[in-house]
């Protein structure tokens, strides 16, 4: 079986290009930054950038592009972003109106586009610890959560905290937490440790985003936060209209991991 882990970057946005790779992009191209995406009307995008900046947890900017370039020149100077992410979301006045594969229909020329860390980043460093990862195990998407954690409101972005949950067994919940700390730019160590409901979740096994996995006896739900959050705040800002990636699909850098982590 052809192994995607071992794909370069630009090899695994080919296969996502030509339509080859349509799943969620979790252990694709493994050592590199994964992304995700929001693309705004410039006359939104400065508040967004401040957005980011107070809530640098769930929003960590990677890369912003030129008003009207799909190009992400920092951390992939030979993609575009309307071709080379597996799913797009399209946002009407916070309704999710349509889901596809290519947005150069879409495309304006007032577009600006954001990348922002992604936990996908830190899953091969939690590997090569021995943790395991269940949503690869499991190939399936990785599930998510709204929060009762606000975001600090910045212009006309505010909603809640979105995050992405994995379970650890409870010997390596200490290494988990040192082993993502040293990757500030992908999300960090975890924000929540546990009880679900501390932070709002009513039932783990029902996930806002994503899929459930299993959480096996002797296992502790641990939570990241996540850049899907900016879906959220879509939903409750209801801006005329917004672009993201699907949950789960990202975009691809030419960026190493360890190229975002600290010693």
């Amino acid at each position: 079986m052809f192994n995607m882990a071992n794909l370069t970057p630009a090899e695994a946005r080919k296969w996502i290009r030509e339509g080859k790779w349509s799943k969620p992009t979790a252990g694709i191209a493994n050592g590199y930054a994964q992304a995700n995406l929001a693309i705004l009307p410039k006359e939104l995008a400065f508040e967004f950038l401040l957005f980011c900046q107070r809530n640098p947890k769930p929003c960590p900017i990677l890369d912003v592009t030129e008003a009207g370039s799909p190009i992400p020149r920092l951390v992939a100077p030979g993609a575009d972003l309307r071709i080379d992410i597996p799913s797009y979301r399209l946002y009407k006045k916070g309704e999710l109106v349509d889901e596809v594969t290519d947005i150069q229909g879409l495309w304006k020329e007032d577009m600006v586009a954001f990348l922002l860390g992604c936990s996908f980043s830190f899953e091969n460093a939690l590997l090569e610890n021995g943790i395991p990862i269940r949503h690869i195990e499991e190939e399936c998407n990785v599930p998510m959560f709204k929060t009762n954690i606000p975001c600090v409101k910045a212009g006309r972005f505010e909603g809640p905290m979105v995050v992405s949950m994995r379970p650890i067994p409870a010997k390596d919940v200490v290494r988990a937490v040192q082993v993502t700390s040293r990757f500030p730019a992908v999300h960090g160590a975890p924000i929540h440790i546990g009880d679900p409901e501390v932070i709002g979740i009513k039932d783990i096994h029902h996930p806002d985003f994503g899929d459930r996995v299993n959480i096996k006896p002797g296992e502790v739900p641990v939570f990241w936060a996540c850049g899907v959050t900016p879906q959220a705040v879509a939903m409750q800002v209801k801006p005329e209209w917004m672009i993201t990636h699907a949950p789960g699909h990202m975009f691809i850098t030419d960026k190493r991991d360890e190229e975002f982590g600290v010693i």
